[in-house]
């Protein structure tokens, strides 16, 4: 569940990136909007005019650069949060589809760069349908706002292996209070043209930086523990230290302290509706988000019935399985005797970490049988920070840097372990982990050949599904062999079919925050801090939710069909070498290569 939203400027058509995980607001120009390039880059080929296009992206991009690994001479700065820059981005992207366009004709391409050529020409187009909606997205909320994404990025983004990483991590805090100042007027405004968050989001907003105001907290704890490590002397180490403190005194808290009493302020007038259709243009927004997150044309109305369908089978099978434990009662009986009854939780975190490792472990030796290409990146897991723990999302997962100085990572929110069922355990690992996203993504990352956009980028049905469908191949591979394991992973796909039902009826159907908490209470057996937080993250990130099992039933509907038309010479290990080796593409793109090479397997 890869939610963070931080919009880079690697690609400002890449606004549902889930290879950095985004936010709501943009990472743009270090320079004054106005020098802004715009003009489209030039190249002899292809690939150069799409590396030049790279280049021309990651230098407006501070945090793009770092998210690849790549520290240099703008390690120290922020970006420029402004409308103009954003516009001028938007200007570059556009530009740039109109000159590959007039510079290079498909036909004459090879077939992996006629893919690039279709690629980049969809995300120009997806980018294009949703840049009118660039101000209708939160600034600040619980599941990707400023408030906690930017020390995030310096917590577990910006790596300090000098001195001088240091200074630049030092320049990064002093730069919070300019940055965070642009955010607080760009969120007062927003909100007072009808785009702000519902009411009910501002208190986790405003624990999120009371946290962070506290004295010694996360982000002058993790600098002084990274200069800590370095091999300096005591006295550089105490300067460094200090300067530190001094930035975050003098320049972040105060900002802090004005964003929090602006916070205060639009709490006390915040809408109480939680859907976008009541913003202007509301309706409009929506139909463009799911369009972009499922890469289909299903309406809001379509995919709420498919998920009121998919919830009916999938409540068919968890029967079979209860009946199987020999449980007596309704299934709704079941639903609460899993989520009240404590065996079917862990009492300490570390006792959860173990369980993650042991799956994480098990499943790794397993890959080779059923994949070719395997993750250079390791990967770690990691308890979501205690100041942001309140607030995140239960699970999310950060890609790894291609130059390998950061792992791949899954994070896990322990907050409450009585969210975290043991049921669940094992599916929510090897989603996140193996074989779902850290491999998919690592792979995604580590394929060299590929245009910097198609490496770093992605289309959330493609990277979603493939991580829902991730939890059902670990069934095929042999896994869940506790019942109450395999129950789980089908109550992680019930939780993903009720997605489409309470998504959709809390931005089309005008549903309330408490007619979809009754759903989902109805429905599942998750805890009630599980379904609150769940509601919560699909009100303040309207659509994505809806991406897992439009992807997943597309990616299982193209394996059933290989299965099925190749009979004995099926193999998971080409079949999935087939799925991944384009990198994240629309489903309608996907559908096409696999059948290409259904048939070429045939022939």
């Amino acid at each position: 569940m890869s939610h963070r939203r931080l919009v880079t400027a690697m690609s400002a058509s890449m606004l549902m990136l889930v290879a950095a995980g985004c936010s709501a607001y943009p990472d743009v120009a270090t320079p004054a909007a106005s020098a802004v390039q715009t003009e489209p880059p030039a190249g002899a080929n292809l690939s150069e005019f799409f590396a030049k296009y790279d280049e021309a992206q990651l230098s407006l991009s501070p945090q793009g650069k770092a998210y690849r690994g790549i520290r240099d001479g703008d390690y120290s700065k922020w970006g420029d949060v402004g409308d103009e820059a954003a516009v001028a981005r938007h200007k570059l992207q556009t530009a740039t589809a109109a000159a590959m366009n007039s510079s290079f004709d498909p036909a004459a391409l090879s077939e992996d760069e006629a893919l690039s050529f279709e690629l980049f020409e969809a995300q120009a187009a997806r980018a294009e349908r949703l840049f009118p909606f660039r101000h209708h997205g939160y600034v600040f909320d619980q599941m990707n706002g400023a408030q906690s994404q930017l020390p995030a990025f310096l917590i577990n983004i910006h790596r300090v292996a000098s001195a001088a990483e240091a200074e630049a991590y030092v320049e990064r805090i002093r730069g919070l209070g300019p940055l965070l100042d642009a955010l607080t007027a760009q969120s007062a405004e927003r909100a007072a043209k009808g785009y702000g968050p519902p009411k009910w989001v501002y208190a986790y907003v405003v624990s999120d930086i009371e946290n962070l105001l506290k004295p010694d907290n996360a982000l002058i704890a993790d600098i002084g523990a990274k200069v800590a490590a370095l091999n300096v002397d005591v006295a550089e180490k105490a300067r460094l230290t200090a300067a530190a403190k001094a930035a975050w005194s003098e320049s972040a808290a105060p900002a802090y302290q004005r964003l929090l009493a602006e916070m205060k302020r639009q709490q006390a007038s915040a809408p109480t509706q939680d859907g976008v259709w009541r913003m202007p243009g509301g309706k409009d927004y929506y139909e463009a988000l799911l369009a972009s997150y499922t890469t289909t044309d299903m309406t809001a109305a379509q995919i709420h019935d498919l998920g009121l369908s998919e919830v009916a089978r999938i409540h068919g099978e968890m029967k079979t399985i209860m009946d199987k434990v020999g449980f007596k009662g309704s299934l709704q009986d079941f639903f609460a005797h899993l989520r009240t009854s404590p065996q079917y939780y862990h009492e300490t975190r570390e006792a959860y970490l173990a369980e993650v490792d042991t799956h994480v472990k098990a499943m790794e030796a397993r890959l080779p049988d059923f994949f070719e290409t395997l993750p250079r990146a390791p990967l770690v897991v990691k308890p979501v920070e205690a100041f942001r723990e309140k607030s995140a999302g239960k699970a999310f997962y950060q890609s790894p840097s291609p130059d390998g100085s950061r792992p791949g990572t899954y994070y896990v929110n322990l907050y409450d372990l009585r969210d975290m069922s043991k049921t669940e355990l094992e599916a929510l690992a090897y989603h996140e982990g193996v074989p779902g996203h850290h491999l998919q993504r690592a792979v995604q990352t580590e394929l060299e050949g590929l245009p910097p956009f198609r490496r770093f980028g992605g289309f959330t049905a493609y990277t979603e599904g493939w991580g829902l469908y991730s939890e059902e191949l670990g069934k095929d591979m042999g896994f869940y062999t506790d019942p109450y394991s395999d129950f789980g992973r089908l109550g992680m796909e019930l939780w993903r079919a009720t997605r489409l039902v309470v998504d959709t009826g809390l931005h089309d159907k005008r549903w309330s925050r408490e007619q979809a908490i009754a759903y989902l209470k109805a429905n599942t057996p998750n805890p009630d801090g599980d379904i609150e937080k769940a509601i919560e993250r699909y009100i303040v990130y309207p659509g994505q939710a809806t991406a897992y099992l439009i992807g997943k039933l597309k990616i299982m509907e193209l394996r059933t069909r290989a299965q099925a038309a190749l009979g004995d010479r099926f193999d998971f290990r080409a079949f999935h070498t087939v799925v991944l080796e384009s990198g994240p593409v629309p489903l309608d793109i996907l559908e096409r290569r696999v059948d290409a090479w259904i048939a070429a397997q045939k022939s």
